[in-house]
């Protein structure tokens, strides 16, 4: 069983709160827009991270985590990309990784708009945590935590921080 931190569009922001939850998962995934790499050094002193960047993330941050980053946590075949898309209308770089090798768990950020769906069409969870940084539209900051036990993605829970200005 893994407990899993998922958050995304950070935009070089880090705060005791996000810590907090950090050190109650096992690993932390970081969707992109990082802003510099204070914030995942910071999350890889308290646990391991997986990450990758997005398009506010320089060349210093593009040469520590990839653009796509495909793995395995226990039994589920996961894909993380920052722009991705949703169901059923992903972009057309996430469409072909996702149809060369369809993943259980499919995560984007970029968006900044919290959102789960179901592909029914293809089998495919999408995961979009929001934004937990302070800069953006969005109005509350938000991340993700669940827990991977085997093949079975479970105990889905969406954490506000708060409105984007507090």
């Amino acid at each position: 069983m893994t407990k899993i931190l998922l958050l995304s569009d950070t935009h070089s922001h880090i705060d005791d709160v996000i810590l907090k939850y950090a050190r109650q998962a096992d690993e932390i995934w970081h969707a992109g827009d990082i802003g510099t790499l204070t914030v995942t050094d910071a999350l890889r002193k308290i646990k391991p991270i997986r990450g990758v960047y997005g398009n506010i993330d320089d060349k210093t941050i593009q040469m520590e985590f990839p653009l796509n980053n495909r793995f395995r946590c226990e039994g589920v075949n996961v894909l993380m990309t920052h722009i991705g898309g949703y169901p059923p209308t992903y972009n057309s770089r996430t469409k072909a990784l996702i149809q060369e090798n369809s993943p259980k768990l499919f995560i984007c950020g970029h968006s900044h708009i919290l959102k789960v769906m179901w592909d029914k069409r293809l089998g495919v969870l999408h995961m979009n945590p929001g934004a937990c940084g302070k800069h953006g539209f969005h109005q509350v900051r938000t991340m993700l935590r669940f827990v991977i036990d085997g093949k079975d993605i479970k105990d889905l829970e969406i954490i506000e921080l708060g409105k984007r200005g507090g």
